[in-house]
């Protein structure tokens, strides 16, 4: 069975919503039935949006979306992402970037998000502490969710704290809870 196109998603929540998808600031098109399954150009028109989000479909690869100079927040939760990619267009403002729930094992692509302070990437398949440092380039990042990822193995996501730290030292908060002194303190005596 075809999924959802982007453009049906975009028709049916206008008519929920009674708002033009073009001048809208936030708009959902969360959970369709059946799933979207590629983004598509439709999303261009999304030209005022700041928030969009695309979460629990079945989306696997993530395109350029060179029309969204507004967005702040993408979200791509629960879908079937394999690669960060695409996001040179909306890098100089994009600040929060969720892709949580998907197949994502590196985190190439994200040198581009500038503006980004908060990568939610839980229950993904990383797990090779280099893909983390690669976060450490983002000038303004200070939040991440790593929580659920093959790296943290058996270890609780405290004792991960300082390891993430070491590799991205200017974090301020890691899987939900601030860096204290005593993290930094035991990331700085890490090799």
């Amino acid at each position: 069975m075809p999924g959802t196109s982007c453009r049906d998603a975009i028709k049916l929540w206008e008519a929920k919503t009674g708002q033009n998808a073009a001048e809208a600031t936030e708009v959902k098109l969360i959970c369709q039935i059946p799933p979207i399954d590629k983004m598509d150009d439709s999303l261009n028109q999304l030209e005022m949006c700041q928030k969009l989000s695309l979460s629990t479909n079945a989306i696997e690869r993530m395109i350029a979306l060179p029309k969204l100079k507004n967005l702040r927040i993408l979200s791509l939760g629960r879908n079937n992402i394999k690669r960060i990619m695409a996001l040179e267009d909306v890098g100089q403002t994009l600040e929060e970037l969720w892709l949580s729930y998907n197949q994502i094992e590196k985190l190439d692509g994200l040198q581009p998000c500038i503006k980004l302070h908060t990568l939610f990437i839980s229950n993904n398949k990383v797990r090779s502490w280099d893909e983390v440092s690669k976060v450490g380039q983002l000038p303004e990042i200070k939040s991440i969710l790593l929580v659920g990822n093959p790296i943290y193995g058996d270890k609780s996501k405290d004792d991960n704290a300082p390891y993430i730290v070491k590799r991205v030292p200017q974090i301020e908060n890691i899987d939900g809870k601030m860096v204290s002194p005593a993290i930094r303190k035991q990331a700085e005596s890490l090799d």
